[in-house]
């Protein structure tokens, strides 16, 4: 039986699996065992450095092998992880280590040639409850030697705090207020996705994982690390992704198990030097977080050669909603993400609030023990969101086949998915407004090729006001995900008689 406590499943899986490979990172790997003294040394570290049971821990930084050692390190101690985005800038990263009131920051300077800590001073002042910066880059070491001061009684006495529903993690997902929304799931909600994962695919000691999935997302989190720890398989982090690097590792590492978004499978399929590689390993792959091309899952089994491969369907609150069923034929997949995961309930409900009939477009609506507990300090949103009766409403839509598989035809909401990151209009309209020569502006996804979707800005100026300069005034306020490939100068934008902007009218522009 999987644990339901972080502190649990590390020391089952320290036992079952002791020498066996945990991380491989380059090289470094961290047995089963040395994972276990790895997380304890965080956990004390972190209680030296004045975080407490309840405590929020913020996370910045790629995926590399002391990510989740930092994650199980806070957990075990019972504080929440925050992960945050690597493409923040200072002022996002800094709102939500307001919002969250996290007491410590691991980060890394010099990713990608980003100094993060300097972006965070450049954002403003330091929130007062943060007390502690940790960079892995240049002080990982120095940070677990304060570990040394913590006693075993100390240690023991954080650890009896936690439970089952000790909360495990905030993954923030900013709404279509552009707010950011903390969603809180439990320890036994964030172990109960990885183990419902990992036995969707299967997962066991044999398995070499590579995890190209962002680790402060929960695909490359829970579907992740913890899903392969619950399994005893081996993690191969990837910091960057470039295909050719990718299709050494699979070979070099012979890695089994590889999900991504559909981009990842779409770069190593159209690789010039692909029958170069010899990619047999690979037996298990599950391409989510954006449209999916139809020929994608055949071209996934016929020319990458990988044995099954899955569709899948879940968001931040939910993140393991359905996935396609084994041995299905990669057509139907293309067309459905498969039928509820075990202990989770789907509906389709029309705006009348009836059962959509099959085939029939509805909200998707879903109830079980692994829908979030809610958002953080934020009842309102909660209750929008949560019905009395516990299903979440999703805002998307969709239709149940007659075999129960979910077909997502839209979106209520106006979200849309850049390279597998989900980008909220909202968010990225409210920065533009932020400009003093900008009136106003509408943003919508629009088809990519490469990306799945991108975002293209409607805006409104009050001057002579280009599309390049716009541009370049919000490379350092957003994530480049978030900003716009697009930009279309308009008079005015479409409104129906309530004064709603008619994003309709702008798509068909």
């Amino acid at each position: 039986m999987t644990p339901r406590t972080i502190p649990a499943l590390i020391e089952k899986a320290e036992q079952t699996y002791a020498d066996h490979p945990a991380i491989v990172d380059g090289p470094t790997t961290l047995t089963y065992t040395e994972l276990a003294d790895a997380a304890e040394k965080a956990a004390r570290a972190f209680l030296a450095s004045g975080v407490r049971s309840g405590d929020r821990v913020a996370i910045w930084a790629p995926n590399r092998w002391e990510f989740p050692v930092a994650v199980l390190g806070a957990q075990t101690i019972g504080a929440a992880v925050v992960p945050l985005n690597t493409r923040y800038r200072g002022h996002e990263a800094r709102e939500i280590l307001e919002r969250s009131r996290a007491t410590a920051l691991v980060t890394v300077n010099g990713f990608l040639g980003t100094d993060y800590v300097q972006m965070l001073h450049d954002a403003g002042p330091l929130p007062e409850h943060l007390l502690t910066i940790v960079d892995l880059a240049d002080g990982w070491d120095e940070f677990l030697a304060r570990g040394d001061s913590t006693t075993d009684q100390r240690l023991e006495d954080a650890k009896a705090t936690v439970t089952p529903d000790t909360l495990a993690d905030l993954l923030f997902t900013s709404g279509t207020t552009g707010k950011p929304k903390g969603v809180m799931s439990a320890q036994r909600q964030t172990i109960g996705v990885a183990d419902v994962w990992a036995r969707g695919a299967a997962l066991s000691p044999e398995d070499r994982y590579a995890i190209v999935n962002p680790f402060f997302h929960g695909f490359g989190y829970k579907a992740g690390f913890i899903a392969a720890f619950t399994a005893g398989s081996t993690v191969y982090p990837i910091a960057t992704y470039d295909p050719s690097q990718a299709l050494k590792l699979i070979q070099d590492e012979r890695i089994t198990v590889l999900p991504g978004a559909p981009t990842i499978f779409t770069t190593l399929i159209n690789h010039p030097d692909l029958k170069a590689y010899d990619l047999s390993s690979l037996r298990f792959a599950i391409a989510g977080a954006a449209s999916v091309p139809e020929s994608l899952f055949a071209d996934m089994r016929d020319i990458l050669g990988i044995d099954e491969v899955k569709g899948a369907y879940g968001l931040t609150e939910c993140m393991v909603a359905t996935t396609t069923r084994p041995g299905e034929d990669p057509e139907h997949v293309a067309k459905v993400v498969g039928p509820a995961v075990e202990g989770l309930e789907i509906r389709t409900v029309t705006a009348t609030g009836e059962d959509a009939e099959p085939g029939e477009d509805g909200e998707v609506w879903i109830r079980g023990d692994n829908v979030m507990l809610g958002y953080f300090e934020n009842p309102e949103a909660t209750a929008e969101a949560i019905d009395e009766d516990g299903w979440l409403h999703t805002g998307d839509v969709g239709y149940l086949d007659e075999h129960g598989c979910l077909k997502i035809t839209d979106r209520i909401k106006d979200m849309f998915t850049v390279g597998g990151f989900n980008v909220y209009p909202a968010e990225v309209e409210n920065t533009l407004a932020g400009h003093p020569g900008i009136v106003e502006a509408a943003v919508i996804g629009i088809p990519d090729a490469r990306l799945g979707q991108v975002g293209k800005a409607f805006v409104v100026v009050r001057d002579d006001l280009d599309p390049d300069t716009i541009a370049t005034w919000l490379k350092d306020r957003l994530a480049n995900y978030k900003q716009p490939r697009a930009y279309v100068l308009v008079d005015s934008l479409p409104r129906n008689a309530s004064g709603k902007v008619l994003k309709t009218d702008l798509r068909d522009t």
